[in-house]
């Protein structure tokens, strides 16, 4: 009982780090499942020899192209799309010290949407690859303005602070995008669907321009990890253990703008991933962030490749913004986390 407890703590022992690689291996091959079926079945239906024909003896049939220039493409994007959420998430309610902390809840998500909308306004023509960094200044620019507003309120915590902030925040960059979709009609039907969340449409470039920021966005989280773990001990004994408070507080924030902010450039403001999956991954192995941030890039990116795939038959053969789908898992989810909260549990 003893050990068990230590190990939930966040010490290292010899059963976490079992407990670590059976979370590892069930997650990799419930997601390699999800794969299959997400590239198998949609409005047109695809038989494995179609899957292994487009590995070992491809051919441009009707239906390899859609495995390769659709399916696959979108696969990838939905993934990485959850990974990123999920250790965007974790860092977030590290650095905070909030459980209830997201890049959805403190207004990320909502300001990079915000910048990619003036963005696409104001200069249609622009690629994805540009898209990114517009949505980079959006994400960032929120995040300085909700720190600074929430320690500008001289009462209540600062943890709940931020979260009111950030709801507020975002709820404020919402009806700003909305009013320019509706002053520019002309150009709201190709967007309404990206802002509600989704996965559809991302082709092969797509896919490569997250790639190329989302896995160094993974590496450094990962490598900062053991970081942000002393964290949780507050403060003044993270100084005194030899970290730099600010500066790493600082470089966990760059980590979580790049992640959440190409994430949103490429599919949209999908919320809620990066608020349950840390919770799912700290219920699991504890609160040491070395297995936290490894276990929330599979089980958000398990998550979200789930929700895409029950997406599908909402209104099938039509497609359904995934965004909807993790909205109706993670509205009950923070209600709940509200609740606790308040009654001190």
């Amino acid at each position: 009982m003893m050990m068990k407890a230590s190990q939930r703590d966040g010490i290292p022992g010899r059963g976490s780090h079992r407990r670590l690689w059976t979370v590892v291996t069930a997650c990799g091959l419930l997601l390699a499942v999800a794969i299959l079926i997400s590239l198998r079945y949609g409005s047109t239906t695809l038989s494995v020899r179609v899957l292994y024909d487009a590995i070992f003896h491809y051919t441009p049939s009707r239906e390899q192209l859609i495995l390769t220039t659709l399916r696959l493409p979108r696969v990838v994007v939905t993934v990485l799309v959850g990974a990123n959420l999920g250790v965007a998430g974790a860092l977030m309610q590290a650095i905070t010290r909030n459980s209830l902390a997201s890049p959805s809840v403190f207004g990320l998500n909502a300001g990079a949407a915000f910048a990619v909308v003036c963005m696409t306004m104001l200069l249609p023509g622009l690629s994805a690859a540009w898209r990114v960094y517009g949505a980079f200044a959006g994400a960032l620019g929120t995040a300085v303005l909700v720190y600074a507003l929430s320690h500008m309120i001289r009462w209540g915590k600062i943890e709940l602070n931020m979260t009111l902030v950030g709801v507020t925040v975002q709820a404020f960059l919402a009806v700003g995008t909305q009013a320019m979709l509706i002053f520019n009609e002309s150009k709201t039907e190709q967007l309404l669907f990206w802002l509600a969340g989704s996965v559809v449409g991302n082709r092969t470039y797509e896919a490569s321009v997250l790639a190329i920021w989302s896995l160094p966005g993974l590496a450094a989280a990962a490598w900062l990890s053991r970081s942000v773990s002393v964290l949780g001990l507050g403060d003044e004994l993270a100084r005194g253990l030899g970290q730099r408070v600010r500066l790493l507080r600082g470089a966990a924030l760059a980590v979580v703008v790049v992640l959440a902010g190409v994430s949103v450039s490429i599919a949209g403001p999908i919320g809620f991933v990066g608020l349950i999956v840390p919770h799912m991954a700290r219920y699991i192995l504890g609160l040491d962030y070395r297995r936290i941030i490894p276990a929330s890039a599979l089980l958000g990116a398990l998550l979200l490749t789930l929700a895409d795939i029950g997406s599908r038959w909402i209104s099938f053969p039509g497609e359904t913004p995934v965004g909807i789908v993790t909205a109706l898992l993670g509205t009950p989810f923070f209600i709940y986390l509200a609740r606790r909260r308040r009654t001190g549990q």
